[in-house]
C-alpha cells in the first residue's frame, strides 16, 4: 500500500474526518435515547372478559375452549392460562427469531375456530407483550385543592377515554395510555323480586323486553311524490329515565312498566381496583411509549399536551392532572453519568499518554483518535438500528482504551523512524508501512472477539450486542485513523530529530530496561511467572463481585406487594389499605435526618402510590434518602396477618418464568 500518496493528501484526509464527525454528531442526535436496549417481542397475550363470571366458569367455558385450538400453534414454546373473576388470560410465549406478526395472525385464526362463547362474553383481545414495554410516565387526576366539588372519580373513565386518552395517544412516541382506578359507566337496573313475583313475571321477561326494545332499526323506504324517504324505528334509550317507561308485559289491559319493578340509576361497573396517591383516591394514567422511540423526547412531547389537557378540559371540572413519577429523568441522569465517566476516562488516558510521551505534540497527535472513534461508534449504532442507552454508552467508554492501542503502536513506530534520522514525512511513511499489517490483524482479532455476541438470540444477546457494535465501530475507525490521520498529523506536527543528538529516554524506555533486567535470570523469570499466576488466582477468587444479570438501579424506589389469602374481597383489602395509609402519610412531610438519627424505623417519603384489588395491595414508594428504604419492609407488616409480603427495590431486570423481564 502506497502510504506516501495517502499521507501527501492531508487536505483530503481532513475533509474526510470532518465529514465523519458531522455524520457522527448527526447520528448521536438521531439515535433514540432510553435506559436499556429494546428486546424482541415474543409473547402474545389473549384477554377475554366475562363480567360477573366465577373463575371456575371462566376456566370451563372460555379457557378450555381456547386452549384446545391455541395449543396447536406452530413454534409455541409455552402457554400460561389464568382464570380470575370475570377475566380469562392466556400468555403465549414463542422462541426467539419467530415472526411475531405471523404468530399474531395464526393466533387470531385459531381463536376464530372457537364455536361459541357464553352470552355477554367480550371478543378476545390480542396484544403483544415486550419485556421493555412498560409505562414510563404516571399521571394523577384528582380534584384541585381550591375546588370544593365532590366528584365521583369512579364515574370518570368514559370521560377520560373520550377526551383525555386520544389526545395523549396522538403524541409522537406514545403507544398506549392505561387508566387505573375507574370503571366504565353502566345503567344499573335493581329489580325488586317481590314486585316481580306479584305480577307473575321473572327475570327472563325483563331481559327479553330490554333486549327487544333497546334497538334502532331500519324500516325501509317510502315514496313521497318525487322523493324517497328512508324510515327508521327509534327504540334505543337515550337517558336512564327513559328505561322506566319500558313496558315489560300486559295483563288484562294493564301495562306493567319497568319503573314499577325496579330502581334505575346511572352508575359504573363493579369496581375491581382502587388507586390512591399520597392516601387520596385518585385516577392514575400510565403512559407507554412506542418501541424504539426516544424516551426523553417523548417525555418533553407529552408534558405540553398534559398541560393543555389540564387547562382546557380538566380545569373547568375542578380537576387537575399532575405528573407523579417518570423514568425519563432517571434515564437522563444515567446517560449523563455515563457521559461524565466517558469524559473522565478520556482525560485520564490523555494524562497517561503525556506522562509517557513527555511531549504535548505527540500527545495531541495520539489522542485525536478518541473523539473521532467515539463519534464513529454513534454511526455504527444508528446503522445497526440500536439505541443510545447505558449499555451502548458503556461500550463506547470501553472502546477508549482499545482505540488508543492502534494509535500507540503507529506512534511508537513513527518515533523510532524519527530517531533513525529520517525526515518527519519519511518517518511517518516508514513507520506506518512497518506496522500497518499488525494493526489490521489486531483490529480484526478484537472485532472477531465481540462478533459472536451478535448471533446470540436470547435476551443476553439483545442486551449486550450494543456493546459489541459500539466497540467494533470504534476499533474499526481507530484502525483507519491510525494508518491515515495519525501519520498525516505526525508528518506536519512532530519535529525532526537530528542524527547524533541524544534523545532523553522516556518512560517506555525505562520500563523496557527494567523488564529486561527482571527477566535476565531464569530464577527471576520463574518467580515472576508464579507470582503473576498466584496474584491472578487470588483476584479471581477473592475480588470477583457477586454475579448479576443487570445491576440494581440507583433510584430510591421500592415496590411492595402484599398478596391476599384466597377468597378476600375488595372491601376487605381496602380496609387493610386504610390502615396503611395514615402510617405512610406521616412520612411525607417528615425530616430525612430523623431516620439517620434512629428516631424512626422508616425514612421520609417523596410520594407513595397504592393500588388495591381483591388479590392484594401494591405500594410504590419513593424516599428522600437514597438506599435507605428497607425499613419499610418491616414496618408494612403491622396488623396484616395472613398476607404474604414481597419487597423489592427498583431494578433494570428481574427473572420470571424462565426469562428476564425488565
Amino acid at each position: 500500500m502506497d502510504f506516501g500518496r495517502v499521507i501527501h493528501h492531508s487536505t483530503l484526509i481532513a475533509v474526510a474526518v470532518l465529514i465523519l464527525c458531522l455524520l457522527g454528531i448527526t447520528a448521536a442526535l438521531r439515535v433514540p435515547v432510553q435506559m436499556i436496549p429494546d428486546l424482541e417481542v415474543r409473547t402474545i397475550s389473549v384477554e377475554t372478559s366475562w363480567p360477573g363470571a366465577s373463575p371456575r366458569d371462566v376456566e370451563q367455558e372460555i379457557l378450555i375452549e381456547q386452549e384446545q385450538y391455541l395449543r396447536t400453534l406452530p413454534n409455541l414454546q409455552r402457554m400460561v392460562s389464568t382464570a380470575s373473576i370475570g377475566q380469562a388470560s392466556i400468555e403465549l410465549e414463542f422462541p426467539f427469531g419467530v415472526d411475531i406478526n405471523e404468530a399474531l395472525i395464526r393466533t387470531n385464526n385459531a381463536l376464530s375456530q372457537v364455536s361459541s362463547y357464553p352470552e355477554n362474553v367480550d371478543a378476545p383481545a390480542l396484544t403483544t407483550v415486550s419485556s421493555s414495554d412498560e409505562p414510563f410516565m404516571y399521571f394523577r387526576i384528582g380534584p384541585r385543592a381550591e375546588s370544593g366539588e365532590n366528584l365521583d372519580l369512579a364515574m370518570m373513565r368514559n370521560f377520560l377515554e373520550d377526551e383525555v386518552r386520544p389526545r395523549l395517544e396522538r403524541v409522537n412516541g406514545v403507544s398506549l395510555v392505561e387508566i387505573w382506578g375507574a370503571e366504565a359507566r353502566q345503567v344499573r337496573v335493581e329489580i325488586d323480586p317481590y314486585r316481580l313475583a306479584e305480577r307473575g313475571l321473572d327475570m327472563t321477561d325483563v331481559r327479553n323486553a330490554l333486549q327487544t326494545r333497546n334497538v334502532d332499526s331500519s324500516a325501509g323506504d317510502l315514496d313521497s311524490g318525487k322523493r324517497s324517504v328512508m324510515a327508521r324505528t327509534i327504540g334505543r334509550f337515550r337517558e336512564p329515565a327513559d328505561m322506566g317507561e319500558l313496558i315489560i308485559a300486559e295483563r288484562q289491559g294493564a301495562l306493567m312498566r319497568l319503573s314499577e319493578l325496579a330502581n334505575i340509576r346511572l352508575s359504573h361497573h363493579e369496581m375491581r381496583t382502587q388507586a390512591f396517591y399520597n392516601g387520596l383516591p385518585s385516577l392514575i394514567l400510565a403512559v407507554r411509549r412506542e418501541t424504539g422511540s426516544n424516551v426523553v423526547q417523548t417525555k418533553y412531547a407529552v408534558l405540553p399536551a398534559v398541560e393543555a389537557i389540564s387547562d382546557e378540559i380538566l380545569a373547568p371540572l375542578g380537576l387537575e392532572m399532575t405528573l407523579i413519577n417518570e423514568d425519563a429523568r432517571y434515564v437522563e441522569d444515567s446517560v449523563a453519568n455515563v457521559w461524565n465517566n466517558l469524559l473522565l476516562g478520556t482525560l485520564l488516558a490523555t494524562l497517561i499518554m503525556f506522562a509517557f510521551l513527555r511531549s504535548a505534540r505527540s500527545t495531541f497527535v495520539g489522542v485525536i483518535a478518541i473523539p473521532v472513534c467515539t463519534i464513529a461508534a454513534f454511526i455504527g449504532l444508528l446503522l445497526a438500528g440500536r439505541t443510545l442507552n447505558v449499555i451502548s454508552l458503556a461500550g463506547v467508554a470501553f472502546a477508549i482504551g482499545m482505540t488508543l492501542d492502534n494509535t500507540i503502536v503507529v506512534l511508537e513506530s513513527i518515533d523510532q523512524a524519527r530517531r533513525r534520522g529520517l525526515k518527519p514525512f519519511d518517518a511517518a511513511v516508514a513507520g506506518v508501512r512497518r506496522v500497518w499489517t499488525a494493526v489490521m490483524a489486531s483490529t480484526l482479532t478484537s472485532v472477531l472477539v465481540f462478533a459472536p455476541t451478535l448471533f446470540i438470540q436470547e435476551e443476553a444477546g439483545q442486551l449486550y450486542s450494543d456493546i459489541a457494535i459500539a466497540i467494533s465501530s470504534s476499533i474499526l475507525a481507530s484502525m483507519a485513523v491510525a494508518v491515515t490521520v495519525l501519520p498525516a498529523m505526525a508528518a506536519r506536527l512532530l519535529p525532526a530529530i537530528q542524527p547524533g543528538v541524544t534523545v532523553e529516554d522516556g518512560a517506555f524506555d525505562r520500563i523496557g530496561r527494567w523488564i529486561t533486567r527482571a527477566y535476565r535470570r531464569p530464577i527471576r523469570r520463574i518467580a515472576i511467572l508464579l507470582g503473576t499466576l498466584g496474584l491472578s488466582a487470588w483476584v479471581v477468587v477473592w475480588l470477583t463481585p457477586p454475579a448479576e444479570y443487570l445491576p440494581e438501579g440507583e433510584e430510591a424506589r421500592i415496590f411492595s406487594t402484599m398478596i391476599a389469602p384466597p377468597g378476600y374481597n375488595l372491601t376487605e383489602m381496602e380496609s387493610i389499605a386504610q390502615e396503611l395509609i395514615p402510617e405512610l402519610q406521616q412520612r411525607l412531610d417528615d425530616e430525612p435526618a430523623r431516620f439517620h438519627r434512629g428516631e424512626t424505623n422508616m425514612p421520609a417519603l417523596r410520594f407513595f402510590a397504592m393500588f388495591v384489588d381483591a388479590q392484594g395491595i401494591r405500594v410504590i414508594v419513593n424516599g428522600r434518602p437514597r438506599g435507605a428504604l428497607y425499613g419499610l419492609a418491616g414496618h408494612a407488616r403491622i396488623r396484616l396477618t395472613g398476607l404474604h409480603h414481597l419487597h423489592q427495590r427498583w431494578r433494570y431486570a428481574q427473572y420470571q418464568h424462565g426469562h428476564f423481564r425488565l
